[in-house]
């Protein structure tokens, strides 16, 4: 039995605060700050999501204000510092996710597009909610009773079934113990472990079992 994996599904906020092409940019400012977050998806019709306004949007009002020569590579950002609406400000098409990816696939998009936020979309298009970074770190929050039994079912019965092996998961840390004669089995018990939704580490104290006489 495959480890079980954590969708965006699993950890987003289904109640998204999003805005709509009019929206202006004192409101966006004020919206941000009420709910605490750093940018909010822009639809348009029944609510499919054609951009997002981020704090990055919105800085470069203040950061050109004042009459100084710009640099060719700063005359995009600098356009934004004369947007008054969400239209105007926004970047699009916005980075977005299904709800049916997996925490490390939204996780990958984050760091390579460097967002803190993404929108969650179906098929359509269509907003589903919002997945953040600390959403994404809830995985962790598993206790350490839950993933022991992950561990013990979807790992160690399947790949060492019948070894004499033992496990404990301190604080999300997994440490592995008993004797293994095939030390090929070592790579692929850490890899599978690792893969566990909620594992912090991986510590492998196993001895190398003596070999059966002739």
């Amino acid at each position: 039995m495959p480890a079980a994996r954590y969708t965006v599904s699993d950890v987003m906020t289904h109640t998204a605060i999003a805005i709509g092409r009019e929206a202006s940019y004192k409101e966006i400012v004020e919206l941000m700050h009420e709910w605490k977050v750093s940018a909010v998806p822009v639809l348009e019709g029944e609510g499919r999501v054609v951009g997002v306004v981020s704090e990055a949007d919105l800085l470069p009002k203040e950061e050109f204000r004042r009459d100084e020569p710009l640099l060719p590579e700063q005359l995009e950002e600098a356009s934004k510092a004369g947007g008054v609406l969400a239209e105007e400000l926004m970047s699009s098409p916005a980075v977005t996710v299904h709800p049916d990816a997996t925490t490390a696939e939204a996780a990958r998009i984050m760091a390579r597009k460097h967002v803190k936020r993404l929108p969650v979309v179906n098929d359509l298009g269509m907003l589903e909610g919002v997945v953040s970074r600390s959403d994404l770190l809830k995985v962790f929050l598993r206790p350490d009773e839950e993933l022991a039994e992950e561990i013990r079912q979807a790992v160690l019965t399947e790949l060492s079934p019948g070894l004499p092996l033992d496990f404990t998961v301190e604080e999300g840390v997994v440490t592995l113990r008993g004797q293994l004669r095939d030390r090929a089995l070592v790579p692929l018990l850490a890899r599978a472990i690792s893969a566990v939704e909620g594992v912090v580490d991986v510590r492998m104290e196993l001895d190398r079992a003596a070999s059966a006489p002739a």
